[in-house]
């Protein structure tokens, strides 16, 4: 592994607006964010300027037949994807139809291990002998062709509300609202799918009160918490209407009504305290997502959904509890197949299938070997038919498409798909061999063709000194940060290496003190590869070093302190 190249941001050279501090300023600058417009929208983004519900294709169309349900007190089903944009969507959506004053109303969702993803006929079919007139989709559908057609041969209509990117034909269905279809120009690509599902319901209130239905109980603000887990969990851009839902959904979500997240807020040591988008996304739900990973009695959905206080403390140990085992399974899997590949005479990939891993991990595991080898990771759980499930991940440096490697081992697939950075397969085992050579033939022509050397662009240099209280509370205003709107990369130099302490999983603690300043402070660098210059070389205390970091605030034990995300690290030159 190469050393990665720290290069800074263009700057626009412009005086800084008073009573911005100076080093806010350098950033937004960084950031190409220098009208006074921009910034006011920044900081203060406001409800009041999303987009119109109706931009998007459709939507009036889907939200008329809901009104028609309305009158006709129709039984409606909200098929929702398993994962949690799918289940953040689905609690939204079903809060806001009760608010709305629908009563006929159920929900099914495929489970993610016996199951699988998408839109089932037999789901469909069952989904008739109850009664169901109207089916709305979140999160999922836009590929639903044989759902599709069941659903108009039963009698069925069949509304599809998803932000996938479609096939080259849309299933036949009643109709079909995504801001990605080709015949959609709103701009709300960037939605995820509780996003599309929350314009879906601001579009039926305004149906509904054009038809002089009262809808007094709805509050959209009251669904911001459903929206913001979904959209910082399914890593959408935090651009524009995202970016403004998501601000005022962190709020939302740290004064949620809802007693299941609540308590498990409470249980992390989240609650009454203000939120970031890492605290939902890195340790709130994962917590979540162990429980439809693993399918031990308890879903996603049941936190969103109880409203008894007592059983949602109950229904807390639980998850916490099963939030432990898969990170027991996670950490034997991971280790069992990082000492297996070691063994294994693959350069260019880290692919294995075993008996022994649990279906709801392997996606967990590809990314640990993915990052611990630098290569893209084939993670697959072979089940008593000898058909192996699996998912990929490429590691964070590499641009190589996962899907390219995929399509050239085809002809040995049963199926597989998902993105250039992510995706699933399932073959059969007796086929393993032949697939890890086509593999690895594949990716060791792409990994010449490919840059190795990871390439950091940061926004400031700055010192420790100026990381104030001051500084902080407008620096907490800047975000939430997150894919489309990066957290700023601050680079520090000449600091010396006071404490270095090794934690469980991989990751460091270090206590580094400014040379020039006298200033300490605390960071943490998490799962670096073993293969990192600075690890290789080794480091003891007394070393100087650079690091790029993002400055953050850390809660423990009531205490406010300030600490750094390390993202690299070098020796200082």
């Amino acid at each position: 592994m190469q050393e990665s190249l720290w290069q800074p941001k263009a700057t626009v050279d412009v005086a800084a607006p008073t009573p911005m501090p100076e080093l806010i300023w350098r950033i937004l600058s960084a950031k190409q964010i220098t009208d006074n417009e921009q910034i006011e929208t920044l900081l203060q983004p406001s409800l009041k300027n999303l987009a119109h519900p109706f931009v998007l294709t459709n939507l009036e169309k889907a939200t008329q037949r809901l009104h028609e349900a309305f009158l006709k007190n129709e039984k409606i089903c909200v098929y929702a994807d398993f994962d949690l944009d799918g289940t953040s969507g689905l609690a939204l959506m079903l809060k806001g139809l009760k608010d709305l004053g629908y009563d006929n109303v159920i929900h099914y969702q495929p489970k993610r291990l016996s199951e699988g993803y998408g839109v089932h006929v037999k789901a469909i079919e069952e989904l008739k002998t109850q009664g169901v007139d109207v089916v709305i989709t979140v999160d999922v559908g836009i590929t639903a062709h044989d759902a599709a057609i069941k659903a108009n041969e039963i009698g069925i209509d069949f509304i599809i509300t998803d932000h996938h990117l479609p096939k080259e034909t849309l299933p036949e269905a009643y109709t079909v609202v995504n801001p990605n279809q080709n015949a959609c120009d709103s701009n709300l690509g960037y939605l995820c799918g509780a996003g599309v599902a929350f314009y879906f319901l601001l579009g039926l209130k305004l149906t509904l009160n054009k038809n002089n239905i009262l809808t007094p109980e709805f509050n959209p603000k009251e669904l911001l918490d459903c929206f913001v887990i979904g959209t910082l969990t399914d890593l959408v851009p935090l651009v524009h209407e995202n970016r403004v839902l998501v601000k005022h959904g962190l709020v939302a979500l740290e004064k949620t009504k809802r007693p299941g997240l609540k308590k498990l807020l409470e249980a992390l040591g989240m609650g009454n305290k203000a939120l970031t988008g890492s605290d939902v996304a890195i340790r709130f739900a994962p917590k979540l997502n162990a429980l439809s990973r693993l399918e031990l009695g308890v879903m996603p959905i049941d936190l969103f959904l109880i409203e008894d206080e007592k059983k949602a403390d109950q229904l807390i140990k639980k998850v916490l509890s099963f939030n432990d085992k898969r990170i027991h399974l996670q950490k034997k899997s991971e280790d069992q197949a990082l000492d297996w590949l070691k063994k294994r005479d693959q350069q260019h990939i880290g692919f294995m299938a075993s008996e022994e891993f649990h279906k709801g991990v392997v996606g967990l595991v590809a990314t640990k070997v993915a990052q611990t080898r630098l290569v893209p990771a084939f993670i697959g759980s072979v089940n008593n038919e000898g058909i192996v499930t699996g998912s990929c991940r490429r590691p964070d440096h590499s641009n190589i498409s996962l899907l390219d490697g995929l399509e050239a081992v085809a002809e040995h697939m049963i199926k597989f798909g998902g993105h250039a950075p992510a995706a699933g397969f399932m073959f059969e085992y007796e086929k393993f061999e032949l697939i890890e050579k086509g593999l690895e033939d594949f990716y060791k022509v792409a990994s010449q063709q490919e840059e190795q050397r990871q390439i950091f662009e940061y926004d400031v240099m700055a010192q420790f000194s100026e990381i104030t209280p001051v500084f902080m509370r407008w620096f907490d205003q800047l975000g939430p940060f997150g894919v489309g709107f990066e957290a700023p990369l601050f680079l520090f130099e000449n600091l010396s290496v006071e404490k270095i302490t090794e934690l469980r999983g991989g990751h460091f603690k270090f206590s580094l003190k400014a040379r020039q300043e006298l200033t300490k402070a605390d960071a943490l660098w998490f799962s670096p590869s073993k293969f990192h210059p600075v690890l290789k070389k080794g480091m003891r205390p007394q070393d100087i070093v650079d690091i790029l970091a993002e400055p953050q605030w850390n809660f423990f034990n009531g205490r406010k302190s300030l600490q750094y995300l390390i993202k690299d690290i070098r020796f200082s030159v």
